[in-house]
């Protein structure tokens, strides 16, 4: 529970008066993004302006490095990919897991067919500059009418779902584990053109945003996948989730189930946090065998 609330802690005490930002905007030539009072997010992104370099090939997978600007920094990504894929997923990684972690993982969709791309989280101690998520900052931003790094990452991941599509012409879908699994929620529900949602040791907010009034409500809303995760439907959600997660509570992550809502899936694995090849498993087949909203 701790893990899962310290950044609300230090949001209790402070400017629980701040003016009301509600359908704020903070526009430009990056993409914009809007948030309605009931904490809805919306976000637009730039055009994919990307470079991708092949680092690796065998086996018909090449892996690539790629780089995208994004205000705020550049954005690196890890791309393994077959030369015709017949889906692609954008995975946002756990806390302190740079994309490298994932170097093996991505071969392993590649080879079944699915192009994977595991974008560097902002802060999360990849290339990708940035800080640990610190909501007590991004708060600061919101007020000011500027980018939360919380919602340029979001950003981040629907560039790299435009990538993936204008490059292949499949399916695209987010995926993310812990901390990722968060982030990868609000991108699938903020951009419509994902076509589904795969979250593994993760949860949402227990909506904590409704405790507080104006600006801050708003805010902690917005971020909150519980609030969001219903608007990913009619396309498929599915929720993984060990009974032994010591780091996200198992009740947490059906409790982001339960506001999703169909077709969703729950499934309850072997271990502990984090994806697994298990969780592997399933996702890979899942992806070759959804059919397209």
């Amino acid at each position: 529970m701790v893990a899962l609330h310290r950044g609300f802690v230090f949001l209790i005490s402070i400017l629980l008066a701040a003016p009301l930002c509600a359908g704020c905007t903070a526009p430009g030539d990056s993409g914009a993004y809007r948030v309605a009072e009931n904490g809805t997010l919306t976000i637009t992104a730039p055009s994919p302006d990307f470079s991708a370099t092949v680092i690796e090939a065998h086996d018909g997978v090449s892996l690539s490095r790629v780089v995208f600007e994004n205000p705020g920094g550049r954005v690196y990504a890890l791309l393994a990919a077959p030369d015709t894929p017949s889906a692609a997923i954008v995975y946002a990684p756990g806390a302190g897991m740079g994309a490298e972690a994932h170097h093996d993982r991505a071969f392993r969709y590649a080879t079944k067919g699915i192009a994977f791309m595991v974008v560097d989280i902002r802060g999360h101690g990849g290339e990708t500059s940035g800080y640990s998520m610190n909501l007590e900052r991004d708060y600061g931003f919101f007020e000011k009418g500027r980018w939360p790094q919380y919602y340029r990452i979001v950003q981040d991941l629907m560039i790299a779902r435009a990538m993936l599509g204008d490059r292949y012409g499949v399916p695209v879908y987010a995926a993310g584990s812990s901390d990722g699994g968060r982030y990868a929620a609000i991108a699938a529900a903020t951009d419509e053109d994902f076509a589904g949602y795969f979250g593994v040791s993760t949860s949402g907010f227990s909506r904590a945003g409704e405790q507080y009034t104006g600006a801050l409500r708003t805010f902690l809303l917005s971020i909150d996948p519980e609030c969001t995760i219903g608007a990913i439907s009619p396309r498929p959600v599915r929720i993984f989730h060990a009974p032994l997660d010591r780091v996200i509570a198992y009740d947490q992550g059906m409790a982001l189930f339960n506001r999703a809502r169909e077709p969703k899936d729950f499934i309850a694995f072997n271990g502990t946090h984090g994806i697994c090849d298990e969780v592997d498993d399933r996702v890979i087949a899942d992806v070759l065998t959804f059919k397209a909203p």
